[in-house]
């Protein structure tokens, strides 16, 4: 008798188990592994579950897509007799991209492209309402994109190439 309930308690705890202890029940859709001199991390991509880490050199968002950052970095209110809307557009982009003012333009801007080190890589001359600029020749990483006039910073955009 003793044996059967043992058995059975057994039984009963075995079908229990999967219930409580799951691992991971994710399929992700790709994911690797990196390492450098501050040691190696293994990471997929699609996770639906996240947790983050903290240390005293930075942090890791474990399982967690982060979304790509498009935001205007700087605007300057030294600029205020300039009532524009400046736009920069598609970003993240591959090819082009295309600067848009908003408003009448009747002053001349300039747009600097810099790489992520601060290194001028062109200079271009805003003309009219919309400038196409050319992106596929550059290697896919973050830029920036500043807007003058006369010298005086107006923005500064941030830019992501695919």
């Amino acid at each position: 008798m003793r044996l059967k309930k043992l058995k059975l308690c057994a039984i009963l705890f075995l079908g229990y188990i999967p219930e409580v202890m799951k691992a991971q029940e994710a399929i992700p859709a790709t994911g690797g592994s990196a390492s450098g001199n501050g040691g190696s991390a293994s990471y997929t991509v699609g996770q639906v579950v996240f947790t983050t880490n903290s240390g005293t050199i930075g942090s890791v968002a474990q399982g967690v897509q982060q979304p790509f950052e498009i935001s205007v970095v700087t605007v300057i209110e030294e600029a205020k007799d300039i009532s524009l809307n400046f736009m920069v557009y598609p970003n993240p982009t591959t090819d082009f991209l295309i600067i848009k003012i908003k408003g009448e333009v009747k002053t001349q801007f300039f747009a600097s492209l810099f790489d992520i080190n601060g290194k001028l890589l062109e200079d271009i001359k805003v003309e009219g309402n919309e400038t196409i600029i050319e992106m596929g020749k550059l290697l896919p990483e973050t830029y920036f994109l500043k807007i003058t006039n006369d010298n005086k910073l107006l923005k500064t955009f941030k830019i992501v190439k695919n």
